[in-house]
């Protein structure tokens, strides 16, 4: 018998504001951070939810991160101490540069610097406030580093390896040396809109952030009354074994780790009631993405509602996959999608889709309403959720 993996618990800090909640409401209005061709979490104040150590010990990545799965644990009623036994509860982390670019943007050495720099500093810093003491690792595969998290996750709980996962990302690398490499490449959003799938987009828009979610074996968490906000399906994983930044023009390698989370999901192209796409709005990489999901879907594809939320809160990077978990979830449960911000006019070049641009109500598929988050990250990995509302 397969173990069915539930949501019991979600929270994000995104340029949209600190709350889950925040983020999706703000999404389904038509709401941005992005403002001066970044998208950075303006509200959030550290000192408003850390304390003055929590704040010193952590860096901006990995405060976003605490505060996130604060957020989660309370919603999955974890307040009054563990509901598994420390020992089978594990943290997953993932990012794609971790407390580098900050203390590299400070300049000055401290006892502290390493601790902050590492990319499993988050992981650890959520293993130590909350007690867990099952693995805890930190994956780091750029783009996708969130979604490879609720993946390797997802995996433990059906094994058997864990009764739960804290599962998340988190990313703050807003910084001069970080940007100007991203330009230089040719990747950044000169005109600083992040319009993707449209014909004149132009690149992406920085963004930072945080998305965590709490998974459970769902009978550990029908057995102890807890809510479930969703489940994760199945996941599909590959590289594409081609770039280091570029993807390959054909698709083939994201379409193959669609089809396996598909599979996985023993559900069939025709069972999507919405897309989440990558997205992000560099002309080689939706190019490459709807290809991909023109083999892995092929004749469901125009059918199925898909949007980029990338328009409204800029690229993640490693924390993108768990926030944009959270919105396809979201969605799913509220049978509302969010938009692709401003897309007026979809590139021609990428076929016939159904682009959402504005808020659109969801109809169920043959076996509910059944999502797909994709996360594509630089390296060439690429990291495919199926997420399905309870």
């Amino acid at each position: 018998m397969t173990v069915a993996v539930a949501v019991t618990g979600v929270g994000a800090v995104t340029p949209l504001g600190v709350g889950a909640a925040r983020l999706v409401s703000r999404l389904v209005a038509g709401g941005t951070g992005i403002d001066g061709g970044e998208a950075r979490c303006t509200d959030f104040d550290a000192r408003d939810h850390l304390t003055a150590r929590d704040r010193k010990r952590n860096a901006r990545f990995a405060q976003f991160a605490l505060v996130a799965a604060d957020e989660a644990v309370r919603q999955a009623g974890w307040g009054d101490g563990l509901p598994y036994p420390a020992e089978e509860i594990r943290c997953v982390i993932g990012s794609g540069l971790g407390g580098g670019p900050e203390v590299l943007a400070a300049g000055a050495a401290s006892p502290l610097t390493v601790p902050l720099m590492m990319p499993n500093s988050a992981a650890a810093s959520l293993s130590r406030r909350f007690g867990i003491r099952g693995e805890t690792s930190a994956p780091s595969g750029a783009c996708a580093a969130g979604a490879q998290a609720i993946g390797l996750a997802a995996g433990a709980i059906r094994r058997g390896e864990a009764a739960a996962v804290l599962a998340g990302g988190a990313e703050a690398a807003c910084v001069p040396l970080v940007r100007d490499s991203f330009a230089q490449a040719g990747a950044l959003s000169p005109t600083g809109r992040c319009a993707p799938f449209g014909a004149d987009r132009d690149g992406f828009v920085m963004g930072e952030g945080a998305g965590v979610l709490v998974l459970e074996d769902a009978a550990g968490a029908r057995a102890r009354g807890a809510r479930v906000l969703g489940h994760v399906r199945g996941y599909g994983a590959g590289s594409d074994a081609h770039h280091v930044t570029a993807p390959p023009p054909d698709g083939a390698p994201a379409a193959h780790a669609v089809s396996l989370a598909l599979a996985d999901a023993g559900a069939v192209s025709g069972d999507l009631c919405y897309v989440n796409a990558h997205g992000t709005g560099t002309p080689l990489n939706d190019a490459s993405e709807i290809r991909s999901l023109e083999l892995a879907l092929g004749a469901a594809l125009p059918s199925v509602p898909l949007s980029s939320t990338k328009a409204a809160t800029g690229h993640l990077f490693g924390a993108g996959g768990a926030v944009e978990a959270i919105i396809t979830l979201a969605a799913l449960r509220d049978g509302l999608a969010p938009p692709t911000l401003g897309l007026t006019a979809p590139d021609p070049e990428l076929g016939r889709l159904s682009h959402i641009t504005a808020a659109r109500a969801l109809s169920a598929g043959p076996r509910g309403r059944l999502g797909l988050s994709n996360s594509l990250g630089f390296g060439g990995h690429n990291s495919v959720l199926v997420l399905e509302a309870p």
